[in-house]
């Protein structure tokens, strides 16, 4: 996720001077750049066949200058002198500098009147950059190839690529698409659908405000790891010694009972409580990390345009860099082969197991980074007639690639691992026969300890920082691991946030409160609201919201987003949209995965979610500190009960608007459409009114009168026939 705060251009007010030259500039310029004019200024024959061949989004102007390449100006070449005379010119800056009136500038002004300018991307490497940086997050370091090497290896990437298509690229394609063509925040753009669904774009907006109160505790973490990654030796090397009664050494029984990456983790860094009923004491390390976390969050926010490109570049550049490092890196490790090997060798007996398929559904989804609302957000600052099914296939398979390529990396280094202890292993075994001992032997076994691998947080800042402890040069390669987690976290953290602060902006709750100060209130709330995991049982109450207020909640929005655009806006409707705006129609697949297959994925997986939870329950992994290792424990009953308050607290919205709307009550106040050149990309792109095929009218119960069975689409957006649009 990407900083949009920060790398959207900001709009200032400008007076009719520098209105009236930025005109005059534009018409100067607009063979050369492709730019759109008004139709009034009038250009020569030749400008106007430039432009037909040019139509390049603009980037960097409001939304509303995003037009059409084409105008039919014939009337009016006969009507004005040519571009460039003193006539015309003169004309130009009375037009503008008199308030002409709005109607006779309609064709592009109409989308500039006052209090409805919005921001836009600078470029279109700007957006992808942010997008990519938004759906790549931690979960493609440390969760996917956990996943992977656990469901079958080979065998786990066929249910990963069927959920993709099923699922994944439907979604994020359907999300995309809605927020460029309606042009506001989610919430905005579920209003607009139907006044009934704003409560969708709330559960987006308050999911997404929890997700991010306990994502940005990984980058606090990240911080302190990284801080310590510059002494020398690294302090996760070698466990501490304990000063006893007798002034004798020894080191911590604790360290020596579990390894120092383990006991650094738990005891230093968490300083964690044997359950979550034991908070302990305050951890003021902890405290103070999520405060500075916090602190660079608000600022890269709210930081201006001549630090933007900089950060969007680092941030989703970067960690590409430390990940093609480490993988040069790794093939040259002893061993790296034997975990490449283990994490791709196919077991396709898994594939029968029903939880393999629910596992890749759920990492395919929470990957992409559906439902949250930064893509709604992120799409509607967009040219409206950007390519949003090139973004949506380009941006979901660098996902997917990047998480295949992070596991090659971290499998390797932890093959390097495994190998390392397996010959430790050997080594001690043989000694202890060459002495005669038969007795008790250890227990050799590389892929045992390939298996042994673990997920998440434990993966990060357990496992893989005792192979970095192996590594020449072990400080340099912690401060590149821990920067690259770093970047990858604050990048998701900023698309997150960005979901809530567009709606709040949206909802126009602080009309005259500029965005800056929304931002700087937002953090605020949550670094106080965040104090909460700066105790010993922190690290728990983080667990019990990743575990529950961040998957349940954004499968139901998801599927409620799906059936709205194919059941409420209408599958055809939707698909007019897109054609207008890219100028080629959705395919078959991709209606009948909006209307069929995507919403009974989501309703399988979320059955089969429950039916697990019901069943097998749900514990959490604490900290023993006599034994120096964790134990499973259940939850107690305040947490299951603190579970379902996030889950209601989130989804609720849904049917509570939809409630208070029938009764009168008006939770999202109804806000007029946002401008868009409806009629200028039907010229540009020659859109004709689509005649339903028949497949088409018999599977989406498409009429032939243009109405669409099964739906109800008096509820979205007033449609306009060809003849009122002609007027």
């Amino acid at each position: 996720m990407a900083n949009t705060a920060q790398l959207l251009r900001r709009q200032s007010s400008r007076d009719i001077v520098l209105k009236t030259q930025r005109s005059i500039d534009q018409l100067e310029l607009r063979e050369l750049r492709g730019r759109l004019v008004p139709k009034e200024h009038g250009v020569s024959h030749h400008h106007h066949t430039s432009l037909h061949h040019h139509h390049q989004p603009m980037y960097g102007a409001t939304n509303q200058g995003f037009m059409s390449d084409a105008f039919d100006e014939s009337s009016e070449l006969e009507q004005e002198p040519p571009f460039g005379s003193d006539t015309s010119t003169s004309r130009i800056k009375d037009e503008i500098t008199t308030g002409v009136d709005q109607q006779q500038q309609q064709d592009i002004v109409e989308g500039e009147k006052e209090g409805e300018e919005r921001e836009s991307w600078d470029s279109k490497i700007m957006f992808l950059l942010a997008t990519i940086g938004y759906a790549v997050g931690l979960g493609n370091v440390w969760r996917f190839p956990y996943l992977a090497q656990k469901n079958g290896g080979g065998a786990f990437l066929v249910p990963y690529f069927i959920m993709l298509c099923v699922q994944g690229i439907p979604i994020f394609y359907l999300e995309l698409a809605i927020g460029q063509r309606l042009r506001k925040g989610a919430i905005g753009v579920w209003s607009q659908v139907s006044p009934y669904l704003g409560g969708i774009g709330i559960s987006s907006a308050v999911v997404s405000f929890i997700v991010a109160l306990y994502y940005n505790t990984i980058i606090a973490w990240c911080l302190i790891y990284l801080l310590h990654s510059f002494e020398s030796p690294l302090p996760w090397a070698d466990c501490p010694t304990r000063l006893y009664k007798n002034y004798t050494y020894d080191h911590e029984p604790e360290c020596v009972a579990s390894s120092p990456t383990q006991f650094y983790w738990y005891r230093t860094t968490l300083q964690c409580s044997e359950s979550v009923d034991m908070p302990e004491h305050f951890n003021y390390h902890m405290a103070i990390a999520l405060i500075v976390s916090w602190f660079l969050v608000y600022i890269c926010m709210v930081q201006g345009i001549t630090s933007s490109g900089k950060i969007v570049y680092m941030t989703a550049i970067f960690p590409y860099v430390v990940l093609i490092i480490f993988f040069f890196r790794g093939i040259t490790l002893k061993g790296a082969a034997d975990g490449v090997a283990h994490l791709f060798t196919p077991r396709w007996e898994t594939l029968l197991d029903p939880v393999v398929w629910l596992e890749a559904g759920t990492q395919i989804f929470f990957s992409l980074g559906l439902a949250f609302g930064g893509l709604i957000a992120f799409s509607s600052y967009n040219p409206a007639n950007n390519n949003c099914y090139r973004d949506a296939i380009l941006v979901s398979m660098t996902n997917c690639g990047t998480s295949m390529f992070a596991g090659v990396v971290v499998f390797a280094v932890i093959g390097f691992k495994a190998t390392a202890t397996f010959d430790r292993c050997t080594e001690e075994r043989a000694s202890l026969v060459a002495l005669n001992r038969t007795h008790n032997l250890p227990i050799c076994d590389l892929q045992q300890e390939l298996a042994n691998s673990a997920s998440g947080t434990g993966l990060a800042f357990i496992i893989f920082t005792e192979a970095i402890n192996q590594f020449p040069g072990a400080q340099l390669w912690a401060v590149l691991f821990f920067l690259m987690l770093f970047t990858l976290g604050i990048d998701s953290q900023f698309g997150t946030l960005e979901g809530v602060v567009t709606s709040l902006v949206d909802m126009k709750l602080f009309p005259n409160l500029p965005k800056e100060y929304i931002v700087g209130a937002l953090c605020l709330s949550c670094c106080v609201i965040s104090m909460c995991f700066a105790n010993g049982a922190g690290s728990y109450i983080f667990q019990l919201m990743d575990s529950f207020a961040g998957n349940f909640p954004l499968l139901i929005i998801a599927l409620f987003e799906c059936l709205s655009i194919s059941y409420i806006y209408g599958v055809r409707r939707f698909s007019d949209d897109i054609e207008m705006m890219t100028g080629s129609r959705p395919g078959f697949y991709w209606m009948f995965c909006w209307k069929y297959l995507s919403p009974c994925a989501m309703v399988t997986i979320l059955l089969a979610s429950f039916y697990q939870l019901v069943t097998e329950g749900s514990s959490y992994p604490a900290w023993i500190a006599a034994m120096g290792a964790t134990e499973k424990m259940e939850w107690p009953h305040w947490c299951i009960v603190v579970a379902f308050i996030l889950i209601l607290s989130s989804i609720l919205w849904i049917p509570l608007v939809a409630i208070l709307r029938l009764c009168g009550i008006k939770v999202v106040e109804d806000s007029d459409p946002a401008w868009f050149p409806e009629a200028e990309l039907k010229e540009v792109h020659g859109i004709v009114p689509h005649e339903p095929t028949e497949l088409e009218r018999s599977v989406f119960c498409f009429n032939m009168d243009g109405t669409e069975g099964m739906c109800c689409p008096k509820y979205g957006l007033p449609e306009k026939s060809l003849e009122e649009e002609e007027e």
